[in-house]
């Protein structure tokens, strides 16, 4: 009942209470969090599995360095992976760096069995080579459990993101409604998306692994969403509007619990699409040898707004529309910055 309290509080859904829950969140959380964090860049001079170990491992150590200690275990000995493969074949978390991202954890002291992967769809991450093959049954991260959210298996029904949207609009890359949360009657169930718990309750933290899409709604698919409309139940309802989606993300980007507990955001610019996004179209991809870090995921998908606009109008396209207002929303809780102008992008190499 507490953490319901505290998450409606922080929602504003007590009238005049959400100004001081955004306060709260800011003052709670570690004081490495927030506006102003630099972004660390590795370069790459292929996309094969050596170059993304060197360039994780120097991205992880120039964190660590900054930060004044090391990522090593916690009390609990866990830590979770979220990656993105919900774009099907071709545009998905590179394998190879989540092997990298294992490989550094496994250096600092964790035991492989430890170091779980959150999907969100079971055939989409089979596709994508996270699941075993059915032919050969062979799977790249063989020990590393991996846990399939739209199996409804992983959500709490006591922590929820409330909204008084019905859910009635089912387009694809939405999350699956959670059918079998107890405690919950079908108007909650319709009202409520349940988070996935997995990452902030039973880790000691855990890691973003997002890919760049544009989207028609929520204008960058990547960082932000990742980590929460695809990170949860019954998210359809959002797609309404895109005022309703960007709150949406904003507001549950911002869960203290949740910010807390999220390590950093780690992305390979190995492939993003700039147009047509979120579902895959090899003719609007676009290609660079670059590996970002950081703790700020609005300053990177605010990066990478810029470089989807950039491509939009080489190939002939609108930009993003400023109606948008995914990142400024996020801005606004103080989850990151905005200001691609200013940013400090840090190049480990």
């Amino acid at each position: 009942m507490r953490h319901r309290l505290l998450f409606s509080l922080f929602l504003g859904l007590l009238p005049g209470l959400a100004p001081a829950a955004a306060q709260a969140q800011s003052t709670s959380a570690s004081p490495s969090k927030g506006s102003g964090d630099p972004v660390w860049e590795a370069h790459l001079s292929s996309f094969d599995q050596a170059n993304y170990d060197r360039a994780v491992e120097d991205l992880i150590a120039a964190f660590e360095k900054a930060r004044g200690r090391r990522v090593v275990p916690g009390v609990k000995r866990k830590v979770g992976l979220k990656v993105y493969t919900d774009s099907g074949p071709g545009l998905a978390t590179p394998v190879p760096m989540v092997k990298a991202v294992i490989a550094a954890l496994r250096r600092r002291g964790f035991e492989n069995e430890n170091i779980f992967i959150v999907v969100l769809n079971s055939l989409r991450a089979r596709m994508t080579g996270y699941l075993p093959s059915l032919v050969t049954g062979k799977t790249p991260f063989e020990g590393n459990p991996i846990y399939v959210l739209e199996s409804g298996r992983f959500y709490d029904p006591v922590w929820f993101y409330p909204s008084p949207l019905p859910d009635d609009f089912s387009p694809a890359f939405a999350a699956h409604q959670t059918h079998d949360s107890s405690n919950t009657s079908t108007t909650d169930q319709d009202r409520n998306s349940f988070l996935d718990t997995l990452l902030f309750l039973n880790a000691d933290f855990w890691i973003n692994l997002p890919v760049y899409t544009d989207h028609p709604v929520l204008g960058v698919n990547g960082a932000l969403v990742n980590a929460t409309l695809w990170n949860a139940s019954n998210t359809a309802r959002f797609f309404r509007s895109p005022a309703n989606a960007a709150q949406a993300v904003a507001e549950m980007s911002a869960i203290p619990e949740l910010r807390e507990t999220w390590l950093f955001t780690i992305a390979s610019l190995e492939e993003y699409q700039f147009i047509g996004g979120p579902y895959f179209n090899s003719l609007y991809t676009a290609s660079e040898p670059r590996v970002w870090l950081s703790n700020d995921p609005v300053i990177m998908d605010a990066l990478m707004r810029d470089r989807i606009d950039l491509w939009r109008r080489k190939e002939g396209f609108d930009p993003i529309s400023d109606d948008i207002r995914t990142l400024e929303d996020a801005e606004m809780l103080k989850v990151g910055s905005t200001h691609t102008k200013t940013a400090r992008i840090i190049d480990v190499n």
